[in-house]
Parts: structure tokens; sequence; C-alpha cells
């Protein structure tokens, strides 16, 4: 087994000096110096063989003992050093003071075919910045993880990818619905693959700590890596790297929207650099389409991040970046008037992606209010975001009052659309047909342009619940079934038809099916 290693992080950055892993306040540094954890019995359970190619490695070489024992921690690759990084990070909109890399630790970086990426374990131990924690992590939140991440992917949604799951052989005390009742659980660990890995907590955390010199040295070592196109370091750049972070930021979280995306922990330490879908923690999919839903407990009193808050909360975290960068340019003017660009943007961006999702490539300025509209129908009555606009591109501006009949399928409780929720969707159909008329393509092209934007399959909760149960028994044909399904998310699969269904209503307020929590 033979990687390019080009480590870059740990050689050009500043480490802590000290080499004990306890924990501890870490200044002046980027990162620590931290070992994986030996592991009892490891056993990979999956791998997956783009990531495998990406990186430069072969299926064979996935089959030795030499990639088992390296990507499961218990073995260091020739001239790497593993390490953890320091950051800070506001969490619920409070400051936290730092945080760090409590659970992760890179391997190192690699080359290949003219990228760079970086190699992460996620479960593989404590490090200086585990706090109380011991660093690693469940079966089930490994599994969603891996799955999640490559099932993004494919959906065409900017994210971190997962080279590989297996099992630690450790058993791991969690307290999974933080109500007292901790059991021991299969421990697992997730390798982790990304250009960076770099959030918004890394830059806060040296603004925090009046640190300008280790923060000039991190913001143009990430211009060098990662924004090269910018040139070099001035006040001039720092703002367009600030402007490009925005850009790629906000491209990312209209993605979110699109697909029924609901992170769940927008902290402003779960916020990629590079506009990246990170940390895939208590997640969830839209089953019913509903603006207020989040899959977190932690958040349900006060639903900071739900569904249709998203891409508000983009913007607040920009501020927070935006608040740390200001000691490199001393100036607020011209961030801010970067940040203000943000909401028309959003806004722009948004109504284009809803337009796509309803098949019109024209723009009118009625279609805000057709899409508004559309929103506050689909609440009315439980509504399956996926199903809906998946079937909706069947419908015909021949006989739009058929539209009823061909989205059907997507109500949870059909008995709820009273005669008044069915007035208000056939006077919408009606406005639907009319603007589509005016598109001027052929009902099969529309079709075509619709579907590979709505995918008629996604991780439903329930989906990965199940391949987390049959995983507990030691059953892990699942994960390599919704594995390859979520390869080809937007491909009419006959052959998979069963996925294209609802959450069953024994999934509606299960444990892992309708809100997680942050314990994994």
């Amino acid at each position: 087994m033979k990687l390019d290693i080009k480590d870059r992080f740990r050689v050009e950055l500043p480490a802590d000096p000290i080499l004990v892993n306890t924990r501890r306040q870490v200044e002046k540094a980027c990162f620590s110096y931290a070992t994986p954890k030996q592991t009892a019995k490891p056993e990979l359970l999956h791998v997956s063989p783009e990531m495998l190619d990406a990186i430069g490695l072969t299926k064979e070489d996935a089959k030795s003992d030499t990639f088992l024992q390296v990507f499961t921690g218990n073995a260091i690759l020739p001239n790497t050093k593993p390490y953890a990084m320091c950051y800070g990070g506001h969490q619920f909109g409070n400051w936290a003071g730092q945080l760090g890399d409590g659970r992760a630790i890179n391997l190192a970086e690699v080359a290949h075919q003219n990228k760079h990426w970086t190699i992460q374990l996620k479960g593989a131990g404590e490090t200086p910045y585990s706090r109380t924690a011991d660093g690693l992590a469940v079966l089930r939140s490994s599994v969603r993880e891996y799955l999640c991440s490559e099932a993004m992917y494919h959906l065409g949604v900017p994210t971190t990818r997962a080279l590989s799951l297996a099992l630690s052989g450790d058993q791991v005390l969690r307290d999974m619905m933080y109500d007292g009742n901790a059991a021991y659980e299969k421990g697992a660990i997730v390798s982790r693959v990304a250009p960076s890995f770099l959030r918004f907590g890394n830059y806060q955390i040296f603004a925090a700590r009046q640190d300008t010199k280790t923060l000039k040295t991190l913001v143009n070592y990430t211009i060098k890596h990662h924004f090269s196109h910018l040139g070099k370091p001035s006040k001039e750049t720092y703002l367009q790297f600030f402007e490009a972070v925005l850009n790629n930021t906000l491209e990312m979280l209209i993605h979110w929207q699109r697909v029924g995306f609901v992170h769940g922990v927008m902290n402003t330490d779960n916020m990629s650099i590079l506009g990246l879908t990170i940390d895939y923690g208590p997640y969830g999919w839209l089953e019913g389409y509903d603006a207020n839903w989040t899959p977190n407990t932690t958040d349900k009193q006060f639903k900071r991040y739900r569904f249709g808050a998203q891409l508000e909360i983009g913007l607040w975290n920009l501020l927070q970046l935006a608040n740390a960068l200001y000691p490199l340019i001393e100036e607020a003017k011209g961030l801010e008037n970067i940040l203000n660009t943000y909401n028309e943007k959003a806004a722009d961006q948004y109504i284009a992606m809803m337009r796509s999702k309803l098949g019109l490539l024209l723009e009118d300025e009625k279609d805000v209010a057709l899409i508004f509209s559309l929103e506050e129908i689909l609440q009315l009555t439980e509504t399956d975001m996926t199903i809906f606009f998946r079937n909706l591109s069947n419908f015909s501006t021949e006989t739009p009052s058929e539209g009823l009949q061909i989205i059907e399928d997507a109500f949870y409780v059909p008995t709820e659309v009273s005669e008044d929720i069915k007035e208000k969707w056939n006077s919408w159909f009606t406005d639907y047909a009319a603007r589509l008329q005016q598109e001027g393509i052929s009902a099969e092209e529309r079709k075509q342009k619709m579907n590979l934007v709505n995918p008629k399959y996604v991780l439903r909760n329930y989906m990965a619940q199940l391949a987390i149960d049959d995983a507990n028994k030691g059953d892990y044909k699942l994960i390599d079934t919704l594995f390859q399904l979520l390869k080809k998310p937007y491909d009419e699969q006959p052959e998979n038809q069963k996925w294209f269904a609802k959450r069953p209503e024994w999934a509606r307020h299960k444990a892992g099916c309708s809100m997680l929590s942050c314990s994994s």
C-alpha cells in the first residue's frame, strides 16, 4: 500500500510544543500531535471504491492488513505524525471558547492526480481537545456519517467524503438520549477525506485570543493552498477570501434546501471554510415538508437550526467569521459590504433553485408568488417533500385538474386533505399550468430536467436506522445496499422502488428516525 504523502498543515503551521496527550488550553498553535488509540479487534465493514481511487489506492490495497491497521488507527503511515486541530466556535449562538478535534485525528495528507486530500479518523481516541469525552464514536453515528457523506456527494451537494467504515472491537458507553440511561454500544471508526477540514472556528479561536500573528499565518496558509487564485496576501486579498467563503457557503446551503437536508448543528465550528458539508451529527432529511423541523433533540425548544432557518444561520455564522478576520483588515466597511450582498444573493439563488425544481427555465416576476404559495400549501397537511417534487415532474398542463392525483402519494394522512386544502391545491395547479405554458418545451424534456434536480432517493432517517439495527446484530449487507442505491439518487432504479416511499408509521417517533441527539 503506497500513498503519496504530502503533509502541509503540520509542516507549515505552528504546532503545540507540548507532546503529552492531556486536556488543556492550547495557545499559539494550529494543532497538537495526537496518536490514535489502539483498538481491541478492528474489523473493516465497508470501503468506498471511489475514495480509494481518489487517494491512489486499489481494491487490493483495501484487502490488506496494512489498510485495516492504518485506517482504524492501529498503525501509523511512514513519515507522518497524526494530529488534532485547534479551533473554537459559537455553539447555539454562544461563544464556547476552545473546542478543537475532540475525537478526530488527522493521519496525513496525500496527493493524487493533481488533487490534495487530508485523511482523518473520527472516533480514534482522545486528543488534547477531548475535554470530558473519550474521543470515541459508536456504530450508529458512524454508519450515518459514512453513508450520508457519500450520498450527499452523489446528490451534487458539496461535502466531505468517507473512505472507510470499521468496527473497533471495543465497547463504548453512551447516553444516547441524554436521559440518564447510558449503555454500552459497538465502537466504530470512520475514515473521512476532504481537501481540508478547516472550519470557521479555526480562525475564531485566534481572533478571540487576540493572537493576530497565528491568525495571519493560518489565513495566509489557507489562501496559498485553497484560494491561490486570489493572489498574494494583502488586505484586499483577505476581503476577496471572505467573499469567496461567503459564496461557497451559500452555494452549499442552497443545495441543502434543494434536497431537504437539515444539518442540525450549524455551530461555527461545524462550518467548513471551503463550503463543504461537514460533521454529520444529528442531521436529518425532511419527510413532511416543514420549515420548522429540526432533527436535533438539543435544539427542540428553540429550533435555531430548523430547515427554514439554515440560510439565515449561514449569514450569522459568516458575520462571526468576518469578526475573526477583522484584525487582519482593520476596517469594517469592506467586510460589511460583502455581508450586505448575502441576503440578495440568497434570495436570487433560492428562487432560481426552486424554479429548477418546478421545471421553470425562464424567469417571470410572478414566480416568487407561485413558489411561496406552494411552500404554504405544502405545510397545510403533512406532505412528503421528496415524493412530491419527484412526482410533480409527471404533471401535465393539458390536465391540471389531475394535479392532486399525481401528488397524492406524498400525503401522509390523505384524510387530512380537506375540501379547503384541495381547493388551494387545484388553484395552485391552475396557476402552475399557466406558467409552464410560457416555457415552450415538451413535457418529456421538462420531466428530464426536473428529475436531474429532484432526487428520487435520499438517505431517509428510517433507512439509515434499519441499516444500523442490522449492523448492531452483525449484519452489514444493508449498509452496502444503501451505499449502492444512493450512488444514483436521480435514476429511477425500478429494482429499488421500495425505497421511494414515505417514512413508515413505526418510524414517526422512534429514536434515530424522528429526532437525534448529539450523542455519538
